[in-house]
């Protein structure tokens, strides 16, 4: 069964039919600046010159595809979390002892630890938004950061800091409402947390490994639901934030598996967002049922039914009735289409070309054109 229903034609305010998670594919350019930088044989400021001209490129590029909200691909980061959480008052970086496992990979060593009170002081991203915001023109200025969920999932604590729970919640909380004021004050009105802690926290093989320390998965999805609602409840009412939710991004690689259904009640009826990009690209995310949880009307569910993760492109005809399926339990004027992640998560990108990922993005536009026309 294909689609009939008509839809309310195209959406003016994000997130939108055709959308994207974020993360870009760094260019071989970019990669040789930022060695040469390490080497120093290049200053700072030549070093973000380049990028000023990478990122004003793919933001054409971006136009191009007539998408509707453009980012700077993160080209400026190494991680698509660590460069942010690094940078917040009282964490630090460090160089761990081993990377991030995912399937038959792993990551560089890199960690972060929290050594005093969590804050958002000067932080450089700030500066970034401010430069996507002044090329991006008619398209929306997307600005994608890690969950808080990330600073709990993934920082060790220095001994003595944080003794008191609800206090690391509270600050942690308060850090991000003053970072989602600050974006929106340089002009942001397009942020998205990017999250792997509801993957971990809906994995079988991660709550069973959990219960057997004596933790209960479901006082975390509490906590982690708790700890975002905090963040973002005082945000402007002109402020879209979404919440992507990935297994894992590395390399073409992933880190998680599991159906959304054990975090879907709390995540879809209980967490204050205004959409969520979900994983729907392979068995590992599961059928569409746990939707049923998506409660509110101007809740918007964006489908991640194409792969980022490999350079085939999916059949539209496919495409599109895996929508119909999602359509039994929400509403098509409450869907949209995107990769199910970004192409680059780290510097290292997935396995495939640019021109792949561009072709992946074209694909995404025009099947939506062809389902909400």
């Amino acid at each position: 069964m294909m689609i009939t229903q008509q839809s309310s034609l195209k959406r003016f305010n994000p997130p939108f039919r055709a959308d994207h998670v974020g993360s870009l594919l760094r260019p071989d350019r970019l990669k040789k600046a930022r060695q040469q930088r390490v080497n120093n044989t290049i200053t700072q400021e030549q070093l973000r010159n380049i990028e000023n001209q990478e990122i004003k490129r793919i933001v054409d590029k971006q136009k191009e595809m007539g998408l509707s909200a453009v980012t700077d691909g993160e080209l400026r980061r190494s991680w698509w979390h660590f460069d942010f959480l690094e940078n917040l008052d009282g964490v630090e970086a460090f160089d761990a002892e081993a990377g991030l496992q995912f399937r038959q990979q792993q990551t560089k060593a890199r960690g972060i630890k929290v050594t005093d009170k969590i804050g958002f002081g000067h932080h450089p991203m700030l500066k970034d938004f401010k430069f996507l915001q002044s090329i991006a023109g008619s398209p929306v200025a997307k600005m994608t950061i890690p969950s808080p969920s990330m600073l709990r999932l993934r920082a060790s604590f220095q001994e003595g800091v944080y003794n008191d729970p609800e206090a690391f919640t509270q600050d942690l909380a308060d850090a991000y409402k003053q970072a989602i004021q600050a974006f929106y004050d340089a002009g942001c009105r397009y942020l998205q947390l990017d999250d792997t802690a509801w993957a971990f926290l809906a994995s079988d093989d991660e709550r069973e490994r959990m219960r057997s320390q004596g933790t209960d998965p479901d006082d975390l999805i509490a906590l982690y639901a708790d700890t975002i609602n905090k963040a973002v409840e005082d945000r402007p009412d002109d402020l879209t934030i979404t919440m992507h939710i990935c297994r894992g991004n590395y390399r073409s690689t992933w880190m998680y598996a599991g159906g959304y259904e054990p975090v879907a009640e709390t995540l879809f009826d209980g967490v204050n967002v205004d959409g969520f990009f979900l994983e729907y690209d392979s068995d590992r995310a599961g059928d569409f049922k746990p939707l049923r949880f998506v409660k509110r009307k101007d809740l918007q569910i964006v489908l991640g039914l194409v792969t980022s993760k490999h350079p085939e492109l999916e059949k539209a005809d496919d495409v599109k009735q895996r929508v119909e399926e999602a359509t039994q339990f929400v509403d098509l004027n409450q869907l949209c289409l995107s990769p199910q992640c970004g192409f680059a998560s780290t510097e290292e990108g997935n396995m495939l070309t640019e021109e792949q990922q561009w072709a992946k993005l074209r694909h995404v536009t025009s099947i939506a054109q062809d389902i909400w026309k």
